[in-house]
């Protein structure tokens, strides 16, 4: 049989079959001995040991589309990351960090600013404007009045997303809106996996319906980039690119202190959000800084 990892809690791993089941598996010795381990949206096949007590073994893990470090998962085709409009006001800085470690890893992210009823237009326009000049489709959703509940739905279908935010802006409800109760159930999943929700909190993966998925990860309140040298930080700012022709030294121009550059301009001329650039200068400093130790 194929099947899908859902949850993965001390050595057992949660198979969806893709129907309404799921398995309880253990993975075999061989993936250790490759240097493989099995992560949430690995397709793999296994064998069914008891249909009863729905136990099997994991034999193979077929080809990943893409794998992830932070959250550990695999086949992911895009993120769905959720700020509130306010209460609590969005921290822009932690979401462009979000959205450079997407870049870094190829993943397309869709922006959702939810509680959209306790705001008018001014901020939707605002934050509407920064985001897609940035070239990030921005969607506005409100749990309490179902605004936008169907676009986030026809975004999600067929394809395995994850749903990434802090703490407090409404996710959870967002998911129950989102998710029918038929597909929430999948069928009668181990007591284990219930006890495992009390421990630490991993990656999980949702069937919300046929073919499609959302991975729920825990909240966060802040993120480190690692692995990046800070003269190339500003090739996950996509909206510097069209001005940097206006650099007199284009190549190594990082926009911050020399003395003719594009950016800049575009920055005074207000083409370029202030925010987005606030953030990138403070992004571009911690990643230096963090160079000489």
């Amino acid at each position: 049989m194929t099947g899908k990892i859902i949850k993965g809690i001390a050595g057992f791993y949660y198979v969806h079959d893709r129907h309404s089941r799921v398995y309880e598996c253990k993975a075999k010795g061989i993936f250790r001995n490759r240097g493989i381990k099995p992560v949430v949206g690995d397709d793999v096949e296994f064998t069914v040991l008891d249909e009863e007590t729905g136990e099997g073994n994991i034999d193979e893990i077929l080809p990943r589309t893409n794998s992830l470090i932070r959250p550990a998962s695999a086949n992911v085709d895009q993120a769905l990351v959720v700020f509130s409009i306010t209460q609590p006001e969005p921290n822009l800085n932690l979401l462009d960090r979000f959205l450079i470690m997407m870049m870094a890893q190829d993943i397309p992210v869709t922006i959702c600013f939810n509680k959209a009823e306790l705001d008018g237009t001014e901020k939707r326009e605002a934050y509407r404007t920064t985001y897609e000049k940035a070239g990030y489709p921005v969607i506005f959703t409100s749990t309490y009045e179902k605004e936008g509940i169907e676009e986030v739905r026809n975004l999600l279908r067929g394809r395995t997303t994850i749903l990434a935010g802090p703490s407090g802006v409404g996710k959870s409800s967002l998911t129950n809106l989102i998710q029918p109760e038929a597909a929430m159930e999948t069928g009668s999943i181990s007591e284990k996996i219930q006890r495992g929700k009390h421990t630490t909190r991993h990656a999980e993966l949702f069937c919300v319906e046929k073919d499609t998925y959302l991975m729920d990860t825990p909240g966060f309140s802040s993120m480190y980039l690692e692995d990046m040298e800070a003269g190339d930080l500003k090739y996950y700012f996509p909206e510097f690119e069209p001005f940097t022709d206006g650099c007199r030294f284009a190549a190594d121009c990082v926009h911050i202190g020399e003395p003719v550059c594009g950016v800049k301009d575009a920055l005074l001329r207000g083409e370029i959000s202030q925010s987005r650039y606030d953030n990138y200068q403070l992004l571009y400093q911690e990643l230096k800084a963090k160079k000489k130790y």
